[in-house]
């Protein structure tokens, strides 16, 4: 299937992290047709790294970056979005590392009136820190440091059987290993910025999308994605949040106010 694809990476503040995404993301099997890191405020050191990828990426590589004032990634990954040149949007965070067929994976799973939420392998903290002190992207499923690997088993033809999987399950997705069409999500107008701090950004976004018609299909046994140990970000505000994604659930909200009309020019 011939379909043209962008990637978006959000990140914030961690280069090493970053380094090792982008290394597995020049490296796959199947490049996207574009890269835009969706960037909430890091500092200097992170907009250095991108800048020395740009000279060797064989693709556009798009950073866009907005003051930090705390965790925004609603309003940055909106900004990116108004980026996009294609009509299938790729996003994972900067924290993953990809297997060389991740994106060829979700082109093959790509469907109309869907959207899709992958899964993850946890790096564990050993395995993340050396990964990050080497510079070593590469490593196998049976590598030590490595959680939940079944997650890692990468059978395509399976796929198929598996993409109802919680189908119904609102809060079983995945913002660092999603994909869905540009013209759904400008549908409902991307991200809802009233949703600050971490926590429900992403199902409150899968819920307008379902509100849509727009289906959940979840992807496994392909598009595998590794995730590297970090600290847990503050849970303060997952109460607000929920009060959010609670209304769109029970209004059937499609469109949220604030979204990627506050960013077009």
């Amino acid at each position: 299937m011939k379909l043209n694809v962008s990637l978006i990476i959000s990140t914030y503040n961690w280069p090493g992290a970053l380094n090792l995404c982008l290394q597995s993301v020049l490296h796959q099997s199947v490049l996207p047709n574009e890269i835009i890191i969706a960037d909430d405020g890091s500092k200097e050191e992170t907009r250095e790294l991108i800048n020395s990828f740009k000279k060797i990426c064989k693709i556009p590589l798009i950073h866009v970056w907005h003051e930090d004032k705390g965790f925004r990634k609603t309003m940055i990954m909106n900004e990116a979005f108004t980026k996009v040149s294609y009509p299938y949007i790729v996003q994972i965070d900067g924290d993953i590392i990809l297997h060389k067929d991740f994106i060829k994976d979700h082109i093959r799973f790509a469907q109309s009136k869907s959207f899709v939420s992958g899964s993850r392998v946890i790096i564990d903290e050993k395995l993340t820190k050396k990964l990050i002190q080497k510079k070593q992207w590469k490593f196998s499923i049976f590598t030590n440091g490595l959680r939940n690997r079944l997650n890692g088993i990468r059978i395509p033809f399976l796929s198929k059987f598996q993409e109802h999987y919680r189908q119904n399950d609102i809060i079983y997705v995945r913002g660092c290993n999603m994909a869905f069409w540009k013209e759904d999500l400008l549908k409902v107008n991307g991200y809802d910025e009233e949703i600050t701090g971490w926590g429900r950004e992403d199902n409150e976004l899968a819920a307008r999308l379902i509100n849509t018609g727009i289906c959940k299909r979840v992807i496994k046994f392909s598009a595998i994605a590794f995730h590297l140990h970090h600290n847990l970000r503050s849970r303060d505000s997952v109460d607000q949040n929920d009060v959010i994604l609670n209304k769109t659930l029970s209004e059937k909200r499609i469109r949220c106010k604030q979204g990627i009309d506050s960013h077009r020019k």
